[in-house]
């Protein structure tokens, strides 16, 4: 039976996300079979704009033997044909509802880096760099689970948060991105975080709709060599089929120097040794969206929760580049909202936020409060 929120959905992403224009090749990849619902209305959509579209499937319980077993010869050569897949297309949606995202957890560290390269790094990092894309997760029963609530209740928020008014939510970013461009130095604080940095003429860009769905940040990036003091990230995360709580950095000049999580801290440092790059920071970003309120390890949603900001080990984005270059970009969640703690940030010595709330006038129309009303 056809869904209406699937065709309405799959008609944002090819009209307002990726702005599909006749001629233009999209590369629509699913994962998890209940996507395919929507990947049948995102073929209709993109065909009705003058598309030319492309799939394919995905999911990890596919891919699992490959990543498995393969050496690294074989990874370079899967990277060498993907990558001109995705060269030579115009646009990408990627639908990520995986049936288990634990599928990769037994594979071994050295293919999980040779993985990494290959898919993130050699493919993605083309997608992100010139090409027109959108990535969005799925309401699967996994994902319910992940976010402890019924599937019903999930796939009514999924809906909800994902057909969002960005266009609204992008005019009131305006003002955090010009404030995020003239500051230098941020200060973070909160329980387990002390820590400085500078985000001097790196730039910032507007998360509205366009790269994810859901969305809502605004980002910018350190200074390579400007990270200074502790962190502790309260959202658990996912990486490499494991879960990750409560990690704590201690970072010196840019660099990661110390990384313990609750569980073996060799699982986390293994990642953090990916390569030079992944002890350092590529992004920079506050978390906006007013119906994300709590974590469900998912970071697509996760890193946009209201009250929130992420900072990134790893790749720096293009846009605000500032050097970094790595294998890994992993967005960490910090929520300072008060059920989770609280917490500060601010932009040379100016009181920005406090308890996930902004407190300068430009910025209240950035509170739940004034996106929702």
């Amino acid at each position: 039976m056809l869904d209406p929120r699937h065709v309405a959905l799959a008609e944002q992403l090819v009209g307002y996300s990726v702005n599909v224009q006749p001629g233009e090749v999209v590369y629509i990849e699913l994962k998890g079979v209940e996507t395919l619902d929507l990947g049948r209305q995102l073929v209709r959509a993109a065909t009705a704009a003058g598309g030319v579209p492309f799939w394919y499937y995905n999911d990890e319980d596919v891919s699992r033997h490959f990543v498995k077993n393969a050496n690294e010869d074989q990874f370079t050569r899967w990277a060498e044909f993907h990558k001109r897949i995705m060269a030579d297309s115009d646009c990408f949606i990627s639908i990520r509802g995986s049936s288990n995202p634990f599928d990769h957890k037994d594979v071994e560290a050295d293919r999980m880096k040779w993985y990494n390269k290959a898919y993130w790094d050699e493919v993605h990092g083309l997608r992100v760099r010139d090409k027109k894309w959108v990535v969005l997760r799925y309401p699967n029963p996994s994902m319910a689970i992940q976010a402890e609530t019924s599937t019903e209740e999930f796939e009514d928020f999924y809906f909800r948060v994902c057909g969002f008014d960005y266009a609204r939510m992008s005019q009131a970013m305006d003002p955090l991105k010009a404030l995020l461009e003239r500051t230098d130095k941020v200060e973070l604080t909160g329980p387990g975080t002390d820590l400085t940095f500078s985000i001097k003429d790196i730039g910032a860009v507007k998360c509205d709709g366009h790269r994810n769905v859901p969305d809502g940040e605004v980002y910018s990036c350190p200074i390579r060599d400007s990270v200074n003091g502790e962190i502790t990230y309260n959202a658990a995360s996912m990486r490499n089929g494991m879960l990750f709580k409560n990690i704590r950095f201690v970072c010196r000049d840019g660099k990661i120097v110390e990384g313990t999580y609750d569980g073996d801290d060799t699982k986390l440092n293994e990642i953090l040794d990916t390569d030079d790059g992944a002890r350092h920071f590529g992004e920079f970003a506050l978390g906006v969206n007013p119906f994300i309120k709590a974590p469900m390890m998912d970071t697509l949603f996760d890193e946009k929760i209201g009250g929130s900001f992420h900072l990134t080990p790893g790749q720096a984005y293009p846009a605000t580049d500032n050097g970094n270059k790595s294998a890994i970009h992993w967005d960490l969640v910090n929520i300072q909202t008060p059920e989770w703690g609280g917490g500060e940030i601010k932009f040379d010595g100016v009181l920005v936020r406090k308890d996930g709330l902004f407190v300068l006038p430009e910025l209240e129309g950035l509170n739940p409060d004034k996106l929702t009303g």
